[in-house]
This record gives structure tokens, C-alpha cells and sequence, in this order.
């Protein structure tokens, strides 16, 4: 496939990006993995989302802050205007020192302490409650006292699974939710709304990776449908809010956007037209489909070799930064490239090889059997797309430390700025976190 301009203009962003880092020594001898962000990229695929919701439907767009949960990403994603989805109090402390505000934020997880909702409650955090139980829990916590931001109820539509079971959530059996089509689910849903004059959202969210749009419209569609239908018994319009939740997949064979947001909508607006009507408050939570495109990591080879007639290429980035990528490579496939020591793409016959990382395991491998100019050891392999759950969410295998990242901008002369977003963990670091000050802890309880 050609590219377009767009996406032509982030390849170019990146390869002078990295030629820089090499230049500038952020990836080499001395520091042989690092994650590079494009800030333009980034800021690009939130104005596509801004410009696909664009209607008469309000819409708070937030950020699934497990996709990258790096408080200047979070930052630079709060200063263009995003809510954040969070799923963890560590997530909730993270958004909350990026500077979002209370009410740009949206609380799901499916196992909610007492403290947590607590919290979110007392400052008005929009709270999507998971299970029935749940929904009891903050009965009492409210004690007939009005709540202070949203509060809805996530349904399982049940429409079915993806390509990629672990990443569908709307399966018969799914974790997540209320599911609609068990027997008598959908009365218990509506009764909560009749004798619960707080609850005014619902929730569904479909899956994300390989799950494809028609059948994420289908869940969506359910949802609202639902939403009308209590509403009508009401009589009124109780339902006020509907989050759609995100899933958006990415499109990881080449550099294309694909597909887009605004397919994403048209096909909502085909299977389900009133839902832009105005009528409801829309809620996304787009994590991967905002970054990923604008994600790098790049990896000094260390060394090449041979192994029954397959070339390998040995590099420090593995399981640690690519964890989905190597135990399942059939379902997150990475595009690699290769450049000189130097930072300049290499160029010459294509071989086949194997990108091979440091971990202490056969399947260690980030990318099997692709076509690259020959490799040699001082060269760097870029992996590309790793901007959501990669270099962030680091595999403490091996007591492997985590890499510095880094964002960048690139002027139209080819000019590269780095802002720092993660400095690298040091090897001092990593003794420090495996509990080096209670060194003589079990062996005192021995002698005791």
C-alpha cells in the first residue's frame, strides 16, 4: 500500500529522530534500548478524534491511561484537552499528577475497593460500576446523599469475540459487566435505574485489538437501545450518558492510519444514528489508537549469528519492552528496521532474520523471519508502533531495567528536539526494588 503524506511525514519524523538519539548518544553502547515518542503524532491522532466526534452529540474524550501510564504523556494528553479513563488507584495517582481535573476522569475497574470508591465519590469522578454487588456497595456508601459526578452501570452486550480472545470483552463469559442477555439481566439493569435516582450512565465496551467495527457497533448498539428503552419506562430521560467505551485497532502490517476515526464513526452513525443526536453525553476511552503509530523503540545489535541456516540478530530489547509481541506474536506482529551504527538507514539485498532480545528464553524473539539489509553488530533495529503498552509497561524479566524514553519534535528542516519523559532505570535501581533493604530479613528469621 502507498502511503499518504501523513503517515510519510511521521516516517520521516522518526528516522531523523533516530539518527539524532545515536548522534546525541540517548540509544547506543550505553544506553542500548530507548522508547522515542512522537509529540506530533500524537497530538495529530487527537485532533482526528476531535474532528470525527464533531456533532451536536457533547463528547469527553479520555485516554485509557494502561495504554501509557507515563505521567508527561498523560500531561501533554491533559494540555490537549483529554479526559483520562483509569482502572487502578496507581492510574488514578498518575492522571491526578498530570493535572487532570476531577471531572475529566472516568474510574473502571471491575474490582473497586471500598477506599477507592469512597474517593471517587467524595470528588466527583465519573464511576462506571461493574457488578450488581458493586452497585449495593455504593448504596450504602451514599446513604441516600446525591453523588457528585456520574455514575453508571457497564453492560456486557455479549455480541461475541475478536480475532484476539484475551482483548474481547463483550463474550458470553467476559469478566466485565452485567451481562444483558443472561436471564432476567436486563430487568435487574433497568430496576437499578428505576429505584436509583444517581445512576444516569451506561457503559459498554466491546473489546479493542482485533475486534472489528461492525461488532463493536453491534455492543454500542445494544447499549443504547437499552438506554432507550429504560428511558421510555421512566418516562424521562435518566440516562443521560453513554460510554462507548475505545478499542479502536491498530493497524500494525504498515504505516497507514487504518483504520481511521472516522471510519470508526460512520460506522456508529450507520448502526446506530441516534446516538449523535444530542440526546446523550458521549464517553470514549481511546488508549492504543492514540499513540501507538507514534511509538519507537530503538536497540543496539550486539551481535549476529547463525543457527540452522537462519540469521539471528541478537538486541536488548525482548520481552521486557515487547511483552504481548513475543508470547504472542501471531496476534501483535512488529515492523522492523534497521540502521547503521551511525543512525541512517541501511540500504542493500534483503535477508532473512530473525530480531532476537536479551531475555533468557528461546521464544525471546521481537520479530521472526522478516527481510532486512544484512545486520551487523554496532547496528540499530527500530521496532515500530510500540507507542502504547511497550516501552510503558515494562516485563521485569531478568531483572532487566527499564529504558529511558524520550519525546521529540522535528521542524521541517529535519531539526530534532528530545524532551525527556523516563529516565532509565540504573542496575542500582533494580537490586533497590528486588528489597535490598531487608537483605538479612529471612536469614534473621532463621537464626530465630
Amino acid at each position: 500500500m502507498t502511503s499518504g503524506p501523513a503517515s510519510r511525514q511521521r516516517g520521516d519524523r522518526r528516522t531523523a529522530a533516530l539518527a539524532r538519539a545515536v548522534a546525541d548518544g540517548l540509544l547506543g553502547p550505553h544506553s542500548p534500548v530507548v522508547g522515542l515518542l512522537d509529540v506530533d503524532g500524537v497530538l495529530a491522532a487527537v485532533e482526528a478524534l476531535d474532528e470525527a466526534f464533531a456533532g451536536p452529540a457533547p463528547v469527553q474524550h479520555t485516554f485509557a491511561a494502561k495504554a501509557c501510564g507515563l505521567v508527561p504523556v498523560l500531561r501533554l494528553l491533559a494540555d490537549a484537552g483529554m479526559g483520562c479513563e483509569v482502572a487502578s488507584p496507581g492510574e488514578l495517582e498518575q492522571a491526578l499528577a498530570a493535572g487532570f481535573p476531577y471531572d475529566r476522569l472516568v474510574f473502571d475497574s471491575p474490582a473497586k475497593t471500598v477506599g477507592e470508591l469512597e474517593f471517587a465519590l467524595a470528588h466527583g469522578i465519573a464511576i462506571n460500576l461493574d457488578n450488581f454487588q458493586e452497585l449495593a456497595r455504593v448504596d450504602r456508601l451514599l446513604a441516600g446523599r446525591e453523588a457528585a459526578g456520574p455514575i453508571g452501570i457497564r453492560v456486557n452486550p455479549q455480541v461475541g469475540a475478536g480475532t484476539i480472545g484475551a482483548m474481547s470483552t463483550a463474550t458470553a463469559t467476559s469478566k466485565f459487566g452485567v451481562a444483558l442477555r443472561d436471564p432476567g439481566a436486563e430487568d435487574a439493569v433497568t430496576e437499578a435505574f428505576e429505584r436509583r435516582p444517581w445512576l444516569n450512565r451506561l457503559h459498554a465496551h466491546v473489546g479493542s485489538q482485533g475486534c472489528p467495527l461492525p461488532l463493536v457497533a453491534e455492543g454500542i448498539r445494544a447499549a443504547y437501545e437499552l438506554a432507550e428503552r429504560i428511558n421510555d419506562r421512566l418516562g424521562h430521560a435518566r440516562i443521560t450518558g453513554i460510554d462507548i467505551g475505545g478499542g479502536l485497532p491498530v493497524n500494525f502490517t504498515d504505516e497507514e492510519d487504518r483504520p481511521t476515526y472516522a471510519a470508526y464513526v460512520a460506522a456508529l452513525r450507520a448502526a446506530v444514528p441516534g446516538l449523535f443526536d444530542g440526546r446523550y453525553t458521549l464517553v470514549t476511552e481511546f488508549g492504543r489508537s492514540l499513540l501507538a503509530k507514534s511509538g519507537t523503540i530503538g536497540t543496539v545489535v550486539e551481535y549476529t549469528k547463525s543457527a540452522g541456516g537462519r540469521r539471528i540478530a541478537v538486541t536488548h530489547a525482548g520481552a521486557q519492552v515487547a511483552t504481548r509481541t513475543v508470547f504472542m506474536p501471531g496476534s501483535w506482529p512488529l515492523r522492523a528496521e534497521v540502521f547503521d551504527a551511525a543512525g541512517r538507514p541501511k540500504q542493500g539485498p534483503a535477508q532473512v532474520v530473525d530480531i532476537a532480545g536479551p531475555c533468557c528464553f528461546a521464544g525471546d524473539l521481537t520479530a521472526t523471519g522478516v527481510r532486512l539489509p544484512a545486520i551487523e553488530p554496532g547496528d540499530v533495529v527500530a521496532l515500530h508502533d510500540t507507542g502504547a503498552y511497550y516501552f510503558s509497561s515494562h516485563f521485569s524479566y531478568n531483572s532487566l531495567p527499564r529504558p529511558a524514553v524520550y519525546g521529540y519534535r522535528t521542524d521541517a528542516d529535519g531539526r530534532v528536539r528530545f524532551a525527556p519523559v523516563r529516565e532509565a532505570q540504573s542496575v542500582r535501581e533494580v537490586v533497590e526494588e528486588s528489597g535490598l533493604a531487608q537483605a538479612e530479613s529471612l536469614v534473621e528469621l532463621r537464626r530465630t
